[in-house]
C-alpha cells in the first residue's frame, strides 16, 4: 500500500492493510478529529441516534448540575468574552449592527393566529357530488414554526 496524507494532521502515514480505506494516522489527536466527525454526521443523518445523544446529554445534565457553574467560577475571562459576544448578537438581532437589518428578517412580522394545527385530517373536495372514497384525499400537517 502506498503511503497517504492524514485528513487530520496532514502528516503522511502508512494505512493498515486490514483498513483499505483509511484516512487518519494512528495519533491519538487525529483519532479523536475522526470519531468527533463521525458523530456529526451520525447526528445529521440518523434521528434515533441524535435523540439518544440528547436524552443522553439531559441525563448528564441532570446529575452535575454544577457543572456550568463552577465552569463559569473558574473561567470568568470566558464568561466576559461570552458576554460581549452575546450582546452583539442582540445587536444585529435588533437591527443596530452593521449586518443586523439584512442578516436577520421576519417572514411574516403581522402577528397571524394560525387556524390550523399540526394533526392528521381527511380532505375531500366541495361542490359537486362526488363520492368521498374516490376523491378524498388523506393528509399530514405539521407545523414547523410558530411565530
Amino acid at each position: 500500500m502506498e503511503q497517504r496524507r492524514c485528513a487530520g494532521c496532514g502528516k503522511g502515514f502508512w494505512p493498515r492493510p486490514q483498513v483499505p480505506e483509511q484516512e487518519y494516522c494512528g495519533d491519538r489527536a487525529c483519532r479523536r478529529s475522526r470519531r468527533r466527525r463521525w458523530q456529526q454526521a451520525k447526528r445529521e443523518s440518523d434521528a434515533d441516534y441524535r435523540e439518544n445523544q440528547a436524552c443522553a446529554q439531559r441525563a448528564w445534565a441532570q446529575r452535575r448540575g454544577e457543572y456550568w457553574r463552577d465552569y463559569r467560577q473558574r473561567h470568568p475571562e470566558y464568561c466576559e468574552s461570552n458576554r460581549k459576544r452575546a450582546r452583539e448578537r442582540q445587536r444585529q438581532v435588533r437591527g443596530h449592527g452593521s449586518e443586523g437589518a439584512t442578516k436577520f428578517a421576519k417572514m411574516d412580522p403581522s402577528k397571524q393566529v394560525l387556524a390550523v394545527s399540526s394533526g392528521t385530517y381527511l380532505l375531500v373536495p366541495q361542490g359537486e357530488e362526488k363520492f368521498a372514497k374516490m376523491d378524498s384525499l388523506m393528509v399530514e400537517i405539521t407545523l414547523i414554526s410558530k411565530g
